[in-house]
């Protein structure tokens, strides 16, 4: 499937819809459609350079289960996932492990193809930085209010930051698949601790919590709770 069909699913992404219609244009036609099997790399640490990715369906984790996993990027049909942008700015090899960690449809602008847009439109560069900046600036944000929030804003708060793919959107997604015991060790809280503050949530009809992930039933209670 051509990249360009992907272009409405790209455009509810606050960063794409923004950018200039000939960066869209461009990032569209280099796009090569992938199908990585669950658990498989599609980079390495250690490995150079190769391009730009977005998940537009499934999901990724970073690091492996010997890792201790760090982040899955939760499944969505209305949230695309950007990342592999840093190497466009320093050039360096890759300093994690990316994994397909669901039936995933991964959209992949290999580096060549981004290296003769920038080359061709160096103002473009700024649009990349742009990209940085967002997630940048919601991990700042998360890093000074971790340790201080309480546990049941802390949880709100990861659960908002999960759902809204590290920066704003135009439709964020109703359904986190995080399993409870990674959620737990991302917030550095025991599993029971977790999900007693779920239950006082889902009391609350915040959310509703299960087996297979975390539904959002309202949002504006959900960023009072973690405010």
């Amino acid at each position: 499937m051509n990249g360009a069909l992907w272009r409405s699913r790209l455009l509810t992404d606050h960063w794409f819809s923004n950018l200039p219609a000939g960066l869209q244009d461009g990032l569209l036609a280099a796009a090569r459609q992938r199908r990585p099997t669950p658990g498989r790399p599609l980079f390495l640490r250690g490995d150079p350079p190769c391009g730009l990715y977005a998940v537009v369906e499934g999901a990724v984790r970073v690091g492996d289960d010997q890792e201790h996993i760090k982040l899955t990027v939760p499944s969505s049909t209305d949230l695309p996932y950007w990342f592999g942008e840093v190497s466009l700015f320093d050039g360096l090899p890759r300093t994690q492990d990316m994994f397909s960690h669901a039936h995933s449809i991964v959209l992949h602008i290999p580096q060549a193809d981004l290296d003769r847009l920038l080359r061709d439109n160096p103002a473009y560069r700024y649009q990349f930085a742009a990209l940085l900046q967002l997630k940048l600036r919601v991990t700042r944000a998360q890093l000074e209010q971790h340790g201080e929030l309480p546990t049941v804003a802390r949880v709100a708060f990861c659960l908002l930051l999960i759902s809204q793919g590290y920066g704003p959107i135009n439709r964020a997604p109703r359904f986190v698949r995080l399993p409870s015991t990674q959620l737990a060790r991302w917030l550095a809280i025991s599993k029971p601790t977790l999900i007693s503050v779920l239950n006082d949530l889902q009391t609350r009809e915040v959310l509703r919590s299960g087996a297979d992930g975390i539904e959002i039933l309202d949002f504006n209670k959900l960023r009072a709770a973690a405010s």
